[in-house]
């Protein structure tokens, strides 16, 4: 595999461009192209967009700032590094050689520790420059290109199709996978000793889970079971954290919902603590409202669809009373139901239900 940096020497000097050219070569890590004035350095930069050029400034026809001028002007030419080769010292000259965008000048005569360190840093600061600027690029993926690689993560990946109350992960597992939900609802939770369970999260179609210990190198602290016969996509761990480490703006996404899901256990385990179960019940039916892509901020009517045992599983209740509840709001207005989903009338009334 040839990976040798290509360099052209515009200089009009014969003596001079083929002793360059000599040193360059001799060294085995440059492939030189020449150009024995302005104009055809110019054409052949912008036919074979070398990795570096090497500029006199005195020629006939053009001359070096009329070179620089004009591939500064395209595109593709315009982020080369650009070393000036002068016979001229002046501090003036220099000037005007680098506000026009020089990266850097050899005096003439130069040795060759001169010209292989100035090629050399050049190239480098070249590199550091353009990867910095793909780190840039990541970072300001737009939201539809987000999307598409996350779509194109999942087609790579296996779907499983889970049965109600079958287990996807127990706790102190090894996490293998980030899990996406295609259909349906799964439900994590933890188990104490005396057999009590305490939700801590409801995930349907469009949400992932599981990520928080892939991210933190952690083991389960959870359980995951399906809530309804649904359909799992299971993302291989490494698969994820490579599209992460290659597109920070993924990362940066998945950041942001580690931190809704450390808000969101918070407020859980608040309202345990001071809200009734009537509360309760109407916060998880806003909650998976909210879960389901439905900016509660600007509609106040939503339909969701979320099972009994779902919202029992957020609320921390039984079924028996969460019928119980459903059934006050329905006869208080607050939500009604519509061929198996429910419909929320008034997200703000479901907000302002009394403790």
């Amino acid at each position: 595999m040839n990976n040798k940096k290509t360099i052209l020497i515009i200089e009009d000097n014969i003596d001079i461009r083929e002793g360059t050219t000599e040193i360059l070569e001799l060294t085995g890590r440059y492939e030189v192209i020449t150009a024995e004035n302005g104009r055809v350095g110019v054409d052949l930069a912008t036919r074979h967009i070398p990795d570096l050029i090497l500029c006199d400034i005195m020629m006939p026809e053009l001359d070096g700032y009329g070179v620089l001028f004009m591939l500064s002007k395209i595109e593709s030419t315009a982020k080369i590094p650009f070393i000036f080769l002068t016979a001229k010292a002046e501090r003036a000259d220099m000037r005007k050689a680098m506000e026009m965008g020089a990266d850097d000048y050899l005096t003439k005569p130069f040795d060759d520790v001169e010209l292989m360190n100035a090629i050399e840093v050049r190239l480098k600061k070249h590199e550091q420059l353009s990867a910095d600027s793909a780190v840039d690029d990541d970072l300001n993926l737009s939201e539809e290109e987000q999307v598409l690689l996350l779509q194109e993560l999942l087609a790579n990946s296996r779907v499983k199709t889970v049965k109600k109350k079958q287990s996807i992960f127990e706790k102190d597992d090894s996490p293998t996978y980030v899990y996406y939900v295609k259909s349906g609802q799964i439900r994590s939770f933890k188990l104490y000793k005396d057999g009590r369970e305490l939700s801590t999260g409801i995930y349907i179609g469009g949400n992932y889970f599981g990520y928080a210990s892939v991210l933190l190198n952690e083991n389960y602290e959870d359980y995951a079971e399906a809530v309804e016969s649904s359909e799992v996509i299971l993302i291989p761990k490494d698969a994820f954290l490579e599209l992460l480490w290659k597109k920070p703006a993924i990362a940066s996404k998945f950041i942001k919902l580690l931190s809704v899901d450390l808000r969101e256990k918070e407020e859980q385990l608040l309202g345990f603590a001071y809200h009734s179960v009537r509360k309760r019940v109407a916060n998880a039916l806003i909650s998976v409202a909210e879960k389901s892509g439905i900016n509660i901020n600007e509609v106040n009517a939503c339909t969701i669809d979320i099972t009994r045992d779902g919202i029992a599983s957020i609320a921390g209740t039984a079924n028996e009373t969460v019928s119980r509840m459903l059934s006050d709001f329905k006869e208080e207005k607050l939500i009604s139901k519509e061929k198996g989903k429910i419909y929320i009338n008034s997200i703000k009334n479901l907000r302002d239900v009394k403790q």
